[in-house]
């Protein structure tokens, strides 16, 4: 994805976030499923595997990201991707917890900085920038 694009999707994620308590209650009924999820750390064919298994996000079908999406695996940056997009057009369906690998430090340390820094060479350090903003 252009970097353009990212940038955008992460201004529009931010001002979102912006806008939210720092504590998210979901509730369902028995009618209702809620999936939840964690742990994903680049690892993309989970989140792929998950979505094949309970379906994507949408009005009726909600799900809880329990953070550390990124460090670890190659792929930390679309699985953002994915997240963000599926956070703004699905607000009330989708929602992500912050883990202890949405961290600058922790960041640097796994490689999730390494990831943004070699796929886009140009603007790495001001989509990482963002990225820490939005984390």
């Amino acid at each position: 994805l252009h970097a353009r694009y990212v940038l955008n999707l992460l201004h529009e994620t931010r001002k979102h976030l912006k806008q939210l308590p720092n504590i998210s209650y979901v509730s369902t009924c028995y009618s209702e499923e809620v999936t939840v999820c964690g742990d994903l750390h680049g690892q993309l064919d989970d989140l792929f595997l998950i979505f094949y298994k309970n379906g994507l996000p949408s009005p009726s079908k909600s799900y809880v990201f329990n953070g550390d999406f990124v460090d670890r695996g190659k792929q930390s940056l679309e699985i953002l991707v994915i997240l963000f997009t599926f956070l703004l057009i699905y607000p009330k369906e989708v929602h992500l917890n912050r883990g202890n690998h949405e961290d600058h430090m922790v960041n640097i340390r796994y490689g999730f900085t390494k990831e943004v820094m070699q796929k886009y060479k140009v603007h790495g350090k001001k989509i990482l920038r963002m990225f820490q903003n939005v984390f």
